[in-house]
């Protein structure tokens, strides 16, 4: 009984097996109810936070994967990967456990559905290649879509040019309605800059994440107390990763 619950619903609690049992007429202890599952190959993890996913951007990932299959090493070396990202001050994500076997983390009954940008005190833009991290900037007020322009224009070109692209160079964006207005799209076209497709929801695809992620337990650790030191402290930081933690490699 107690693995089929969990295996048909992972995000049942230690509690509600007690109280379960304890109403068909079975006393039972959570170490118990722990051991039994452990014996099973199910441990309680916390639960992996996933874009949350329509029938249609499953399709679209699904396209974006076969198309680029056969791509070889070199075309994703020559990419520029970007994204906003937000960092808090204090606090941590809530999470959510579940009962799960080894490798089964990212199967859809064992994650948290979420959306960008679920809170903080301070948001970056940054990018990087398969070289380096490029710029990094704190956005401060609300950006939109000539705030987005004005940031490629003081950032993207230099960044480039610091990582030394080779000719034919692909930018990176995802589908943020700022990304896609047609004034940037216009904009992108006239510079003459090849944007890579890209399909919607899909942050986890981007290998920039293994870069905001490293930063903010580089931040982390550092504890900063207030935003001015929060700012200060992620450039700094990101100005210590260095190229050789390729986050391409580590996808």
């Amino acid at each position: 009984m107690i693995t089929r619950t969990v295996s048909k619903n992972p995000r049942t609690t230690r509690g509600d097996l007690v109280n379960d049992l304890q109403r068909a007429g079975t006393k039972v202890t959570k170490a118990t109810i722990s051991n039994t599952l452990r014996r099973q190959g199910l441990k309680s993890c916390s639960a992996r936070r996933v874009p949350l996913l329509k029938p249609v951007h499953v399709q679209a990932r699904l396209k974006f994967a076969r198309e680029h299959l056969d791509d070889p090493e070199e075309d994703w070396e020559n990419v520029i990967w970007s994204d906003e990202t937000k960092i808090e001050l204090f606090g941590k994500n809530s999470t959510r456990r579940v009962w799960r076997r080894k490798n089964a983390e990212l199967y859809p009954k064992n994650t948290i559905p979420t959306v960008k940008h679920g809170g903080g005190n301070i948001m970056l833009w940054g990018c990087f290649s398969a070289k380096g991290p490029g710029r990094l900037i704190r956005v401060k007020e609300r950006m939109n879509g000539a705030m987005y322009r004005e940031i490629l224009s003081d950032n993207l070109l230099p960044s480039a040019r610091a990582l030394k692209m080779k000719r034919g160079w692909v930018f990176q964006h995802d589908n943020d309605p700022k990304h896609t207005a047609r004034a940037t799209k216009e904009w992108l076209r006239k510079k003459h800059f090849k944007v890579l497709e890209w399909p919607s929801q899909s942050p986890d695809l981007n290998p920039i994440e293994n870069l905001w992620r490293e930063l903010k337990v580089r931040v982390a650790q550092r504890q900063p107390q207030n935003i001015t030191a929060l700012e200060e402290i992620c450039m700094e930081e990101w100005a210590k990763i260095p190229a050789t933690e390729d986050p391409v490699a580590a996808r």
